[in-house]
């Protein structure tokens, strides 16, 4: 079957055999034969660099989600009104403001003052690791372990009440993938259902006895203002699950990620161990590499001019970020993974107004974790066969085995 014909079938929604396990052969494809490649009528799918960035500064797309959202989840059922009302699907006036709230609550100088925890949280997880014997999953009993305490402790949710704050994330995550099962809808609307019961009863407690909104990003929700107004009780609630989600999943995935794409290229971790200077480009190039979020999403709202074409208005457009991240004509040999890549300028946090507000967040997070494997295990090695996340729009192991030497 010749490359046209196969690209003429390509689907997110029934990706091709092996897909999700190396879709990078099929971003490489789309980039050279469908750059512009119509998964169905009314939506368009973008692999080029250039397309992906262009859309994300354009101001004629919206990255409101109810008109896609409706048919998908169902008018007024929670995942619907949670991924609506969430800071990342909503356009002004909402954004602005929940953003505004969040983004002093997350500079540099707040980075600077959560490092000393990170450092000491990681060391913890390592220790633990360690005390078990040589062999540990990096997922279960790291990669996995560390954004939910940095979160859980931006919002200062109790330590004894963190335990299910992964699985909700995961389920409600997961409904966000191109063609979700019943199953998984299910098990998201039931997790929405559970996070806001349990943050309804927290956002009670902390009014009662409000943090410091300096450190307490839950508190500064509660209180913060933007031209004299409030987010209402739903806002409040739905954006403290956006950001135990976001923060949780994608942190995840770029550690786990980051770390199998060092020990399958072996010269690089070792690299890294005799280089530690080079672990910030060493970040940005995993973030590149193995993006954790694949794929975005936009509505455009009036003509988008791209170089090689116009988007009509009304179309649904799904940005490829893995297949931009890896395009030859913005990286050189962009299969290669290469820690000290300068310049870098990856779309793994997005780009624009709407780009990461955790950015620099996951980027400590990473830098630490990373930074502490290579120094304390540089023998480190994949043990038994990895179990790949099956989802698409979310990069990620499930099980990362690997022995500590």
């Amino acid at each position: 079957m010749s490359t046209a014909d196969r690209l003429d079938t390509f689907s997110l929604t029934a990706p091709p055999p092996g897909f999700a396990e190396d879709p990078y052969p099929w971003y490489a494809a789309l980039r050279e034969h469908r750059p512009m490649h119509a998964l169905a009528p009314g939506f368009v799918l973008l692999t080029r660099y250039d397309d992906v960035a262009a859309v994300y500064r354009s101001s004629a797309v919206s990255s409101d989600k109810r008109r896609e959202f409706a048919p998908k989840f169902g008018l007024g059922t929670p995942l619907f009104e949670h991924h609506t009302t969430s800071l990342v699907f909503k356009d002004p006036p909402l954004h602005t403001r929940v953003r505004k709230l969040l983004t002093g609550a997350l500079d540099q100088r707040a980075i600077a003052r959560m490092e000393h925890g990170v450092v000491a949280l990681v060391d913890a997880l390592l220790d633990e690791m360690q005390g078990r014997g040589p062999r540990a999953d990096l997922i279960a009993d790291f990669a996995a372990r560390i954004p939910v305490e940095v979160i859980g402790n931006l919002l200062d949710v109790p330590h004894a009440e963190r335990e299910p704050l992964r699985d909700w994330s995961l389920a409600i995550l997961s409904a966000l993938e191109p063609a979700p099962s019943a199953s998984q809808l299910a098990r998201g609307h039931e997790s929405v259902r559970e996070f806001l019961a349990y943050l309804a009863d927290l956002v009670a407690r902390r009014r009662a006895r409000p943090g410091d909104p300096a450190v307490d990003v839950l508190t500064r929700l509660i209180e913060g203002e933007i031209d004299g107004e409030r987010l209402s009780p739903a806002e409040l609630l739905h954006n403290c699950i956006f950001l135990l989600n976001a923060g949780h999943e994608t942190t995840t995935n770029l550690i786990g990620n980051g770390v199998h794409a060092l020990l399958s290229q072996r010269d690089q971790y070792e690299r890294l161990c005799a280089q530690p200077a080079l672990l910030p480009s060493a970040i940005e190039e995993l973030l590149r590499y193995e993006s954790p979020l694949q794929l975005n999403n936009r509505l455009a709202v009036a003509p988008v001019t791209l170089a090689h074409a116009t988007i009509d208005a009304g179309t649904f457009l799904t940005l490829a970020i893995g297949a931009a991240n890896r395009d030859p004509a913005r990286f050189a040999d962009p299969d290669r993974l290469d820690i000290a890549r300068k310049p870098n300028l990856h779309l793994a946090f997005g780009h624009g107004p709407h780009a990461c507000a955790g950015m620099n967040v996951a980027r400590l997070e990473a830098r630490v974790a990373i930074g502490a494997l290579a120094r304390r295990f540089p023998r480190l090695e994949l043990d038994a066969a990895p179990h790949r996340d099956p989802r698409i729009r979310f990069r990620g192991w499930r099980r990362l085995p690997v022995t500590l030497g």
